[in-house]
């Protein structure tokens, strides 16, 4: 995947897709350009770059380095980063983390108070959804009758069938983050032809969880086995896990109890040979792509060839201000944004020998006072720009960071497992359970436990997976994102935290959307 990374920005020229404009009619668009997805599609050596192209599209934000020609409309090209809108709608309201910045209306997101014309959550929408219709433009030029048309065979065709199969995977990947986030969402498959008349149809969340599941059900058997695709690219582990994360949640999505499902999945995983990662710190470094047995699938970056200030680099360089040294992470220097809440930090409470618990306390308070003040809040700093024998990543100047952001991993499903185990799915033992557990632990250095239940295994994902964005759906799932049976400091933006309306566990769609197409609807409360 490291070497994919050169291909994406040259074959933005060639791939016949859409940058994102204000609303997702817009997204199935064809844009004016020098070829057409025909000339390109006609040429096998033409298929890597645009496969290229849409994994880069969870990595870049626009058509240029670093954000510039942004992929969407009304938001910068770094603020609109795949990974980073993740991070903005999964971590930032959480306990998990809090931010200096007042850039727009990015407050009210820790504070949840944010609106339909809020832009970080337009960024998000938008971003997922010019994903999809990319995915789409692919999918449509890769039939079996245009493969055949095309004269692809041999094992060109081979390849080009698992490149289908990944692209598949990619566009349900999206659609499970529009289902988990705002719930009944516009739809379009590679049938909706770009300047259709008709506005996309809506589809509702159960319809849509049916669709996630059916595309990974059908694409696990087509792509490459597990640890056989490059690194970076997408295996039937991938589509293993995002079932299992599916079915985990599905009392949310759709009110159906997959837990055995979950379970099955989780150890479909488990048994394709993937291990832990000897030491904690190595899975977040800059040469995180190399020896990890661990990850499952990770969004690669480049600090040379993807030049974002998304990702990891936004991740590292937010992270740091106050006394921290840049050169102790690998960069030129921080940016003062990102910290996290005492809240978070009492999950490691009794337990200071935890590897995880990465804390920066030299000059920073334990209370946030001030939303706005660096120093209001532990620095957590999980994410390094530097390589596990300490030296930086491969931009000279420290400014663009190399270290992937993993989407799954080996202890995430460990976790999935024991809790789908102890909420009483088939299949699942708790001594198996347990022993999951403990090995994460050990690995961290925090000492084994004698028994678990779910309330522990909701803290141990915090303890594992912090800024993995997956905290936000983690605590609904448990019921404690917007009530008062769990609060951070400016929860429902006072100080001591406090709840906020059960309404909230959905984003809303965009105003925009919902004036450009009169087939949606908004989530309540909006």
């Amino acid at each position: 995947m490291k070497n994919i990374k050169t291909n994406i920005i040259a074959v933005a020229a060639l791939l016949s897709i859409l940058t994102a404009t204000s609303c997702v009619n817009d997204l199935e668009q064809q844009p004016i350009t020098d070829v057409t997805s025909a000339s390109v599609f006609n040429d096998f050596a033409n298929y890597p770059m645009a496969l290229a192209k849409i994994y880069g599209g969870f990595a870049n934000g626009g058509q240029s380095a670093n954000g510039g020609n942004s992929d969407i409309n009304g938001i910068d090209g770094n603020f609109s980063q795949y990974t980073r809108v993740l991070y903005t709608l999964q971590t930032l309201p959480t306990d998990e983390a809090v931010i200096a910045w007042n850039d727009g209306n990015l407050q009210t997101i820790h504070k949840m108070t944010w609106d339909s014309s809020n832009e970080f959550v337009e960024g998000a929408y938008y971003r997922i959804f010019t994903q999809i219709a990319t995915s789409n433009e692919f999918l449509r030029n890769v039939t079996d009758e245009k493969l055949a048309s095309n004269n692809i065979t041999g094992t060109n065709l081979t390849e080009a069938k698992y490149m289908r199969a990944e692209v598949r995977y990619l566009r349900a990947l999206s659609y499970y983050y529009a289902l988990d986030l705002f719930g009944n969402v516009p739809f379009v498959d590679e049938s909706y032809l770009p300047g259709s008349v008709n506005p996309p149809k809506r589809i509702s969340r159960t319809e849509l969880f049916n669709f996630v599941e059916s595309e990974l059900m059908a694409v696990a058997g087509d792509l490459k086995d597990p640890k056989a695709n490059a690194y970076g690219r997408v295996d039937k582990a991938a589509a293993w896990s995002l079932l299992a994360r599916l079915y985990l949640n599905s009392q949310i999505y759709n009110g159906s109890n997959h837990y055995t499902d979950c379970i099955t999945y989780c150890n479909k995983v488990i048994q394709a040979g993937y291990s832990l990662k000897t030491k904690y710190a190595d899975l977040f470094l800059a040469d995180n792509d190399k020896n990890n047995p661990e990850v499952i699938l990770p969004v690669a970056f480049d600090g040379v060839h993807i030049q974002t200030s998304g990702g990891t680099t936004y991740l590292i360089h937010a992270g740091v201000g106050g006394s921290m040294p840049g050169s102790s992470f690998g960069i030129s220097g921080g940016w003062g944004g990102l910290r996290t809440t005492k809240a978070y930090v009492n999950l490691f409470a009794g337990s200071t020998s935890d590897q995880r618990r990465s804390f920066y306390t030299d000059g920073q308070n334990l209370e946030i006072n001030d939303l706005g003040v660096f120093t209001d809040g532990y620095a957590f700093v999980k994410y390094k720009n530097l390589t596990s024998d300490g030296k930086p990543g491969s931009d000279a100047s420290g400014n663009f960071c190399d270290t992937d952001v993993p989407i799954f991993r080996l202890a995430d499903i460990y976790l999935m497992y024991a809790e789908a185990t102890l909420r009483g799915g088939s299949g699942g033992n708790a001594a198996t359970a347990l022993g999951y557990v403990n090995a994460l632990r050990t690995r961290a250095g925090a000492g084994t436990v004698a028994s678990i239940n779910t309330d522990y295994i909701l803290d141990e994902r915090g303890r594992e997976l912090g800024w993995e964005m997956t905290r936000r759906t983690d605590l609904i799932r448990y019921g404690k994102f917007t009530t008062g049976a769990y609060l951070w400091p400016w929860k429902g933006g006072v100080k001591d935290g406090k709840s906020v309306e059960d309404y909230r566990n959905l984003y809303p769609i965009p105003a925009k959307d919902i004036i450009a197409n009169s087939n949606l609807v908004q989530n309540p409360g909006y």
